[in-house]
């Protein structure tokens, strides 16, 4: 059977999966419960300075964005760090740490923008037995206003001036945890590997505000009349996060950085995808908190499943196996060609894939009088949006045209030099060229 050990960093760890810095992990008693449901590691909730007390708001803290089914898409939070005190923390790390040798325990920082600061606090908490330390970077609301979070993250210099300070102050792994609020998550990547870091982890959650209150007219959470901004997270900011690790993954500056992916990871089949592309380990908070921590459960038996079936041994066969499949779009071969199929055995003729193509797209789809739908091979341009919008899993599908066919969009043969985009009849330098 498929050993889902994972190494990293030099953290051993039972499988890949860890709870991310959140709720789940604010005390002793979450973190049993959690290592007992069989997660493979924690990072503990964000840490600060004894400093000036954090106060959390004691209204709602949460927003939320649900599906037609009501399910759970996407999760907003206003809470802030911590509000517990650092000594209470660090006494149940060392109690968590000594009971479960075997689980990884990451520690979350976030102090102010002061050497000293950094270079104070790591030791103390080192003294726990943790085993490594995750520089909060990326907390976009509450934080960020006092000159921490993101308003760190979004700043490279800062990044690596932080990261040195923190790689002088100690000789455990430092991971460097990237905020997703910033236009090129490269700039930030890579100062946390000038500056040291060890490894860094995204995606933090990102600025925003889920919804409005049309009677009290404030956002939601609504807290006395008001609301703010907050941290956006859970399944609808995946395919955000899995393009930054395939861009960290694939930049030749951050070649070979390690990567803790995080960002909407429900089911074993996301982790998956975050491994493939680069991350070396999945990093999960809001189906914890969607589900209860026996969620991962299902993904360890899922993971495992896959990968003897796959004859995958260990993580470290499939990681980032993906990556030299993501390129640019220039790169993209434009010899390749595909229609639309439908399946007439499986079709409820329900009409969403007409009625999409028809006002939105190609009008590449014919309705007959009893509601047969087929697909106009002449108008057809693969863009995949029947496949999108039809309830009915591989009733529509796209079929490759073999090299050599007519294109039936322009009634031509495809030409040799089609996917050279120096030579692309779409492109207007090339138009202009002649």
């Amino acid at each position: 059977m498929a050993d889902l050990t994972t190494n990293f960093l030099g953290i051993t760890s039972p499988n890949p999966f860890w709870l991310a810095s959140a709720p789940p992990t604010d005390k002793e008693y979450n973190v049993r419960r959690a290592f007992e449901a069989g997660w493979g590691g924690v990072v503990w909730k964000t840490l600060g300075t004894e400093g000036p007390p954090v106060v959390n708001v004691n209204g709602p803290r949460y927003g939320a964005i649900h599906g037609a089914d009501r399910r759970l898409l996407g999760l907003n939070n206003i809470e802030l760090i911590t509000d517990r005190p650092l000594e209470v923390n660090l006494e149940e790390m060392t109690r968590v740490k000594k009971d479960y040798p075997d689980r990884a325990l990451i520690a979350s920082v976030m102090v102010p923008c002061e050497e000293k600061a950094w270079k104070d606090i790591l030791p103390r908490i080192a003294e726990t037995g943790c085993d490594g330390f995750e520089l909060n970077f990326g907390c976009p609301h509450g934080m960020a206003e006092r000159g921490m979070g993101s308003a760190v993250g979004q700043v490279p210099e800062y990044i690596e001036m932080v990261a040195r300070w923190c790689k002088e102050a100690t000789d455990l792994p430092v991971i460097v945890k990237l905020t997703p609020n910033i236009t090129n998550i490269l700039y930030p990547a890579e100062a946390a590997k000038r500056g040291g870091a060890d490894a860094v982890s995204l995606i933090n959650t990102i600025n925003s505000i889920t919804s409005v209150n049309l009677d009290s007219m404030a956002p939601e959470p609504t807290i006395d009349g008001k609301g703010t901004h907050g941290g956006y997270c859970g399944p609808a900011v995946k395919p955000i996060a899995l393009n930054m690790v395939a861009e960290i993954a694939r930049n030749p500056a951050t070649h070979g950085l390690p990567i803790s992916g995080i960002g909407g990871i429900t089911t074993w089949r996301d982790a998956a995808e975050y491994m493939v592309l680069g991350a070396g380990n999945v990093q999960v908070c809001t189906a914890a908190m969607t589900y209860g921590f026996k969620v991962v459960q299902e993904m360890i038996s899922g993971l495992s499943q896959w990968m003897d079936e796959k004859g995958y041994t260990k993580t470290s066969d499939f990681i980032g196996s993906a990556v030299p499949n993501v390129t640019d779009w220039q790169y993209l071969n434009l010899n390749y060609v595909a229609k639309a199929r439908i399946s007439q055995d499986d079709c409820i003729k329900c009409g969403r894939c007409y009625a999409a193509c028809e006002d939105t797209s190609h009008q590449a789809i014919s309705m007959s009088a009893d509601r047969v739908f087929e697909v106009k091979d002449d108008e057809c341009v693969a863009c995949n949006l029947c496949v999108n919008v039809c309830p009915v899993e591989n009733c529509i599908t796209m079929e490759q045209v073999p090299a050599g066919q007519m294109d039936e969009r322009t009634g031509k043969p495809v030409p040799s030099d089609y996917g050279n985009w120096t030579t692309h009849p779409n492109n207007p330098m090339a138009t202009a060229a002649e």
